[in-house]
């Protein structure tokens, strides 16, 4: 069945200390990416750049509630989610620099970032492409019987494409350990979520497969830490697929490109009075978890990692020519015209 009522949720609450360690992820993910944007601005960045501004309770809230053995994959919009997994700042920005010292050499930036050894299996271009990995992971999991639980993470826009349905109805009739995380800021690019889903409670998407699922404010770190706690623990414990809707709200544009004209100013003022960051800094304040002087030195350690990565990145150096073909063609590189792929081995 499916829940919206969000006081229904187990009462697990993180300690303090994860509590802290959460804030410290998602200061460190917005600082990141604010300075992401500038350095794209300078054009140290090429290509795209999707930034989560305003989305960083949904990542580090779910992130969070799984285990670090838990697999998961995600979208283009994945920096928030390696840097949430603990994959290196400097690594992460370098890549992004397009740097032979980035997280995948430099040749994948900012749109398929992955750490494996953080079993983050990497962000895609391709809109719902990551989320059949997730059930071929689950399914790995489930062969092998261990306990661990993947985690497909994507957005409202991926929910209208076919292999989502595919995907679940799989999962569901295999039994498979998979969290199917929709992230609903409510546009596909600069599509309105109303204007091209017939049903906009995208969580419903799983009454067809028999499945749970659960709305959840994708604002409240907490609210997300909860919900999918008890997903995890659904796939761990009792082999069941579940969904879960997370609705937040990207305060840029749908990339660095977009000059993010088409929403109204009104809906965007609404949603950053809900600031995650803020919100939640007031919750550990009223609980007496954090205080000025913490709050004050975490910021402090986040501007210095976030320095640090840029200059890591910005004196790195870029990728080889020679390497700039690897993993792209089935020979190496040649200058011969007739193509790499034809050249002997």
């Amino acid at each position: 069945m499916t829940e919206t009522d969000t006081t229904l949720l187990p009462p697990e609450r993180p300690d303090a200390a994860l509590m802290l360690q959460m804030y410290e992820s998602m200061v460190l993910i917005r600082r990141f990416e604010e300075r992401a944007a500038e350095e794209y601005m300078k054009g140290h960045i090429g290509g795209f750049l999707h930034l989560a501004i305003g989305e960083e309770a949904a990542v580090v809230g779910s992130i969070s509630a799984l285990r670090p053995d838990d697999p998961i994959t995600s979208t283009y919009r994945e920096h928030g989610q390696a840097l949430a997994r603990g994959s290196d700042p400097k690594r992460v920005m370098a890549e992004l620099f397009g740097r032979s010292t980035g997280i995948c050499g430099g040749l994948g930036g900012s749109m398929h970032l992955m750490d494996v050894e953080r079993h983050f299996y990497g962000g895609y271009g391709i809109v719902g492409g990551s989320i059949p990995l997730a059930v071929g992971l689950g399914f790995a999991i489930s062969y092998r019987e261990g306990d661990s639980v993947a985690m497909a993470m994507f957005g409202d826009g991926a929910t209208n494409q076919g292999v989502l349905a595919e995907s679940m109805n799989m999962a569901a009739l295999w039994k498979l350990p998979v969290i199917f995380f929709v992230l609903n800021n409510h546009y596909g690019m600069g599509t309105a979520i109303d204007r091209a889903s017939a049903d906009t409670d995208l969580f419903k998407r799983a009454e067809a497969h028999g499945m749970p699922a659960k709305q959840l404010d994708g604002m409240s770190v907490l609210a997300v830490y909860r919900g999918v706690l008890e997903a995890a623990r659904l796939a761990r414990e009792e082999r069941q697929p579940s969904m879960i809707e997370a609705r937040a709200y990207r305060y840029r544009g749908h990339s660095m490109s977009d000059p993010d004209t088409t929403r109204a100013d009104e809906e965007k003022e609404r949603w950053e009075a809900r600031d995650p960051l803020v919100t939640f800094e007031r919750v550990l304040y009223g609980e007496g978890t954090l205080t000025a002087e913490t709050a004050e030195a975490v910021r402090a350690s986040v501007e210095t990692q976030v320095e640090e990565a840029v200059a890591f990145a910005d004196e790195s150096p870029p990728v080889p020519e020679a390497d700039l073909a690897r993993h792209v063609y089935a020979h190496p590189w040649s200058e011969d015209p007739r193509g790499s792929a034809v050249v002997p081995r």
